[in-house]
């Protein structure tokens, strides 16, 4: 065996599921809801990993709704963001998927705490304070997909 695939790390596939909540504003812009992890100092989009048994789908709703205190409504899929990350002497391949959603009911003030602050904010102030440009990506792919429904 040679040296370098000796030291190739075991690949583990994982995946989790969130979603873009959005609605429109009184003067019809779109306001979509961000998170605040201080741990972190990063702003994101609700999502996380299935539980045992679960859906994709099913984990995107029960994620958003953990994580936001909303109540949400699963719309078209926006896309799926795709990275590698190594821990703990093992390398990851993660899979993010995201859905358009809708608040149905619920209130920030039942969420699970992860994010330290919850918010509605306009489309472009989301745009600025996403932390990760994967997820720009994302929140930029669901407005164009927005704006084909105005």
């Amino acid at each position: 065996m040679s040296t370098r695939a000796a030291r190739r790390l075991p690949v583990i596939d994982a995946v989790s599921a969130g979603g873009v909540v959005w609605r429109r504003d009184a003067g019809g812009g779109i306001e979509v809801v961000i998170g605040y992890e201080a741990r972190e100092r990063r702003w994101a989009l609700p999502k996380g990993t299935p539980d045992r048994g679960e859906t994709i789908e099913e984990t995107a709703l029960r994620e958003v709704a953990e994580e936001t205190g909303l109540q949400v409504a699963l719309g078209e899929k926006v896309g799926v963001i795709d990275y590698w990350f190594s821990r703990d002497g093992r390398r990851y391949h993660k899979r993010v998927h995201h859905w358009l959603m809708t608040a149905e009911g619920g209130d920030f003030a039942d969420r699970d705490h992860e994010f330290d602050e919850v918010t509605w904010v306009s489309a472009g102030e989301a745009l600025a304070r996403i932390t990760f440009e994967t997820e720009r990506t994302i929140l930029e792919q669901a407005l164009a997909a927005l704006e084909g429904e105005a």
